[in-house]
């Protein structure tokens, strides 16, 4: 700590938000009133004394004077460079202030205390450390400074103190930052407070230089840019000049295409706006740039442009049926559109309230039933432009209705840009994978699509970027899906719904023959009378090597049948032309993947012991056939109730508790030893338990597997069945009886029960397959199980 010495009597020198410390010079101002009469006090006191007069100096801040001050000594009175009077005063030591007293003069007089600012010697190693840190920064703000010879006389300080009261003279500090310092007693601590200031200060130093450094650099940039660009106008003027072509603005261009385009009125009144602005701005604004891209896009749409349909109501009908086989309910529907329009055109009503007789058709059915393909053909039917947009795995709204144009990289949406491509505003749009959209923290684009698809609204959809009405009420939509349940309500409401559940096996051959055929031949680089497939072939081909709703695997057989074919007429194996028959099938692609369960080995069927039952239902791929396998527990096991595997559903789980609760409560009406349920297990297993199962309808398929094993009569192989079960026994109906079937008839099944109150649905089923199936509607589970039951002579026992 500082000590202190022998107390002084001093005038008071104020110094208004200045600050003076120990070894500084500074001059004086004599024309201040305050110090003219602090240096006479000062000189009026040191008369006949041998020493200078000696001042007190004493920052006074805001009015209000430091608690510490700085004796100083008037070196010198006289003029100051500008003429006025002045003194020369140094500053010699701190002063602890304390009482006010009297003395000669006009000035205020003030007793104080020296500060004892000595620090013990030879100085600790953290001092000599933290005195070169001090001085290394000092010399580094003075170089940069350029002021040279000030640092060999700051290397030369040798005193703690002194080194550290020499930061009195940095023009950085603030006035509170030197009156911290001027109270810090203790010599170390000065240094300490002194280094921390000039490093903070060179820091910043340091960050304003790189500051100025990158405005600089762009400001350069800026400058360089815009001399080539006034380079590249000259050059440009001089070919210009040299190919004879008149020298023009770019706004002019866009204002005489605009004026020479065929636009709607409001469409012209927004882009005349947008070529003012255009020609307001300059050329370095990125707004420029926007603003030509949008004009382009708006002159490139077809505003007025539209393709007249082809009202030939039978030769649309003859393009339908060349291309496609089936699928008579859109057939049906594109001849119904296409007679309305003719009729309103013949009757001038081709616009109605602001609005056209578009279309917003949903095409729902499983994967590979044509449903894609077919809006290409209602394009060619109808003489229209086509354009598929993909939608599956979109999860942007921005991808329908655009982004606003104060993003950079803005595009309009997808169906701005369809009816952009299809070069007309009446094309055949076909969104494709509707039920695959996704929405996130981006936005629902579903949601858009809702003003998209609406005949209501859609004459006057508004895209984000264009941010002008855009008519869709005459364009064709034809949107996709393999799941309804997937496309939202809202969605699904403004679309009217076709369902495409699938080929027959006849319209599976006839597609072969027609279309898969020639596709396939000139894939596989044969010609038409080189290969023939026989019809029966092609039957078996879509009967047993392929089960499914659509024809894509029939496709992908026939191409791998031809390419064997191709492949052994290279080989010499084989010559052509050849015609293949079923009977060649196995030696060229092997053995069939789907033989009917009739027509295997009657001990190798599925149902050959009891306990198994055969029933329907609907996937994602179209129909299918799904059995049902049920045993008992060994009643020595203990374990009673029902055990069901196979990734059921909870809707499927109920039915199955339905199915024995109804077995339990009406067992001896049926002859079944239901007493057997009471003290064993009974276990229902769906096969393929890797995928996931629910829904009623398989109620009356349980309820007969059960049946049959406690029985011990067997489920007949050719009949499959489909319905919900009630606890009293009553058969209810149940959905997808056109997809399930057409699963039975491609599985070789021959009877089929349904609800009968699922009977009218039997008008959608074709009539090829309804005269192979023999259906039987029922209402009640009594008549399933004598339907489905083999007689007791032909069953077996059921195992103990």
């Amino acid at each position: 700590m500082a000590s202190t010495s022998a107390p002084l009597t001093l005038p008071v020198l104020p110094l208004d938000d200045e600050v003076v410390l120990p070894g500084m010079v500074v001059p004086l101002d004599l024309n201040d009133p305050d110090v003219r009469a602090a240096v006479e006090a000062a000189q009026a006191a040191a008369r006949g004394q041998t020493g200078k007069p000696q001042v007190l100096l004493v920052p006074r801040i805001d009015g209000t004077y430091a608690g510490t001050g700085v004796l100083g000594t008037v070196e010198q009175v006289g003029r100051l460079a500008d003429g006025d009077p002045g003194a020369l005063i140094k500053g010699r030591g701190r002063v602890q202030i304390g009482a006010g007293t009297t003395g000669p003069g006009a000035a205020l007089w003030v007793e104080g205390i020296e500060v004892d600012e000595t620090v013990p010697d030879p100085l600790p190693g953290a001092v000599t450390e933290l005195a070169k840190e001090y001085k290394a920064l000092a010399t580094s703000w003075l170089k940069k400074r350029g002021a040279w010879q000030v640092v060999d006389r700051v290397q030369q300080i040798d005193e703690i103190s002194a080194l550290a009261d020499n930061s009195g003279y940095s023009p950085f500090l603030t006035t509170a930052q030197k009156v911290e310092l001027l109270e810090t007693t203790d010599p170390v601590e000065r240094l300490k407070l002194a280094a921390k200031l000039l490093s903070d200060h060179l820091a910043e130093q340091d960050v304003a230089e790189s500051i100025a450094k990158d405005v600089q650099e762009g400001v350069d940039k800026q400058q360089r840019e815009f001399l080539l660009r006034r380079q590249l106008e000259a050059v440009r003027k001089e070919l210009r000049e040299l190919n004879g072509e008149s020298e023009g603005e770019e706004s002019d261009d866009y204002r005489a295409r605009v004026e020479a385009a065929d636009l709607p009125e409001h469409v012209r009144e927004a882009a005349l706006k947008e070529v003012d602005k255009l020609e307001r701005s300059s050329d370095q604004s990125p707004e420029g740039s926007w603003i030509r891209t949008w004009l382009d896009t708006v002159l490139e749409l077809p505003w007025n442009e539209r393709t007249e349909d082809q009202y030939d109501i039978q030769g649309a009908k003859a393009v339908l049926d060349a291309e496609h086989a089936g699928l008579e309910d859109v057939k049906e529907r594109i001849t119904e559109y296409l007679a309305v329009r003719k009729r309103r055109a013949e009757r001038g009503l081709g616009v109605v309230g602001g609005r056209r007789g578009g279309a917003v058709l949903a095409l729902v059915g499983p994967p590979g039933v044509g449903k894609t393909s077919l809006g290409e053909s209602v394009a060619h039917a109808m003489g229209r432009k086509f354009v598929r947009v993909a939608l599956g795995g979109v999860r942007d709204e921005a991808e329908i209705r655009g982004h606003r144009r104060t993003y950079v990289g803005a595009l309009p949406g997808r169906i701005v840009r369809a009816v952009k491509e299809a070069g007309s505003m009446n094309p055949v749009v076909l969104l494709d994978e509707i039920d695959k959209v996704g929405s996130d923290f981006r936005g629902d684009p579903a949601a858009a699509l809702l003003e998209v698809l609406d005949p209501a609204q859609n004459h006057t959809f508004r895209d984000h970027y264009l941010e002008v009405e855009l008519d869709l009420s005459d364009v064709v939509f034809l949107a996709t899906a393999n799941v309804l349940e997937a496309i939202p309500e809202a969605l699904l409401d403004r679309m009217e719904l076709v369902r495409l559940d699938g080929y027959t096996e006849d319209e599976k051959v006839v597609i072969a023959r027609d279309h898969l055929l020639p596709r396939q031949l000139e894939r596989a680089g044969l010609a038409g009378d080189e290969v023939v497939l026989d019809e029966s072939a092609l039957r078996k081909l879509a009967g047993e090597y392929t089960r499914e709703a659509g024809v894509r695997n029939l496709e992908r057989s026939v191409g791998r049948l031809l390419r064997k074919v191709a492949a052994q007429s290279e080989l010499g194996e084989r010559e052509l032309p050849f015609t293949v028959t079923a009977d060649d099938l196995r030696g060229l692609i092997g053995r069939p993947h789907h033989v009917p369960e009739s027509a295997q080995d009657p001990a190798e069927r599925r149902t050959a012991v009891p306990g198994v039952a055969t029933g329907l239902a609907v996937t994602g791929a179209g129909g299918d056939v799904l059995y049902v396998e049920a045993s008992l527990a060994d009643p020595e096991t203990g374990a009673a109730g029902l055990t069901l595997t196979g990734q059921l559903g909870d809707v499927m789980k109920e039915s199955a508790q339905i199915a024995l609760s109804f077995l339990r409560s009406h067992g001896a009406e049926l002859e079944l030893p239901v007493g057997d349920l009471k003290d064993r297990g009974a276990h229902i297993h769906f096969p393929a338990g890797a995928v996931p199962k629910d829904g009623p309808s398989a109620g009356i398929t349980m309820t007969a597997a059960l049946a049959s094993l406690l029985s011990g009569r067997l489920v007949r192989t050719d009949v499959a069945m489909t319905g919900e079960v009630s606890l009293t026994g009553r058969v209810l109906p149940i959905g997808g009886v056109k997809q399930k079937l057409l699963a039975a008839h491609r599985a070789g099944i021959t009877t089929v029960i349904i609800p009968k109150r699922n009977e009218a649905d039997l008008d959608d089923v074709p009539a090829e397959v309804l005269e192979k199936l023999d259906v039987h509607p029922v209402t009640d589970v009594r008549q399933v199980l004598e339907l489905a039951l083999a007689p007791a002579e032909l069953g077996v026992p059921v195992a103990a």
